[in-house]
């Protein structure tokens, strides 16, 4: 009895070392300048597509927020984090209606991550839904957001996700998809990338999966019902004679207002 509970101890201080280490290791603050070069679930995919016998080489370009259509920016938010700009890492009531919901089908999922908890796991840490690893996730996210500005944060998350299958950061994703740059893309691609974020490996963009038609079209919606998109003046900017490079410019002075 009394090895056992030596044993357990043992495990419980060696969890407890494992945890506190996220408190200091690794240095966030050095990501206010510097850019990921290959993050923790970019090395979890490479190591679950050699175990597998995959060729799969991944994908990605980094680009600052400025070089982003202001679309994809506000229809990421609407999708996967409403209320990031007001909180500090932690979407209280997501999180509570996610464990409600849990707890009504059984499953432990943990729902609700906001973008920067998001962030967190993506840079860091791996898919996995364990408690040990939510808390670890919760730590980062709690640093992150003491040392990150909210305009940075958001730029390191639409550079770092995955949007599909060895497709890492929008960039990427905007060329596979729609072979163009992030700056271009309209209010419509905009939204259809926003909606396969929940699950970019089982979802396409250029699918014809019912759950992406009808999740896109509500965030178009409200990206028309908050002024976001005037589908009068996207129908003019898609004429025959519209200006595709004065188009462009109009683009980069937009995107530096969020």
């Amino acid at each position: 009895m009394k090895f056992i509970k030596t044993v357990l101890l043992i495990l419980l201080f060696a969890l407890f070392l494992g945890i506190g280490y996220y408190f200091i290791y690794p240095d966030v603050s050095k990501l206010k300048k510097e850019n990921p070069k290959k993050t923790s679930f970019m090395e979890f995919r490479e190591k679950e597509w050699k175990s597998k016998g995959k060729k799969i080489k991944i994908q990605k370009k980094w680009v600052s927020l400025s070089q982003v259509s202001p679309y994809l920016v506000k229809a990421v938010i609407i999708a996967e984090d409403d209320k990031f700009w007001a909180h500090h890492g932690f979407d209280i009531d997501a999180i509570q209606k996610a464990f409600e919901k849990d707890l009504e089908k059984g499953t432990f999922k943990f729902g609700g991550s906001t973008i920067s908890q998001q962030l967190a796991k993506n840079l860091y840490l791996s898919p996995s839904k364990n408690p040990v690893r939510k808390l670890k996730e919760a730590i980062l996210t709690w640093r992150i957001e003491r040392n990150l500005s909210k305009r940075r944060i958001l730029e390191l998350y639409l550079n770092a996700v995955e949007w599909g299958e060895g497709i890492f950061g929008i960039e990427a994703a905007s060329l596979h998809y729609y072979g163009k740059p992030a700056l271009l893309l309209n209010p419509e691609e905009s939204a259809r990338l926003a909606s396969i974020l929940p699950n970019p490996r089982r979802y396409s963009v250029s699918g014809t999966s019912k759950y992406v038609e009808k999740r896109a079209k509500i965030i178009y919606d409200i990206m028309v019902k908050r002024g976001i998109v005037i589908p009068e003046y996207d129908d003019i900017m898609r004429s025959p004679g519209y200006d595709q490079n004065q188009g462009l410019s109009d683009k980069k002075e937009d995107a530096t207002h969020y």
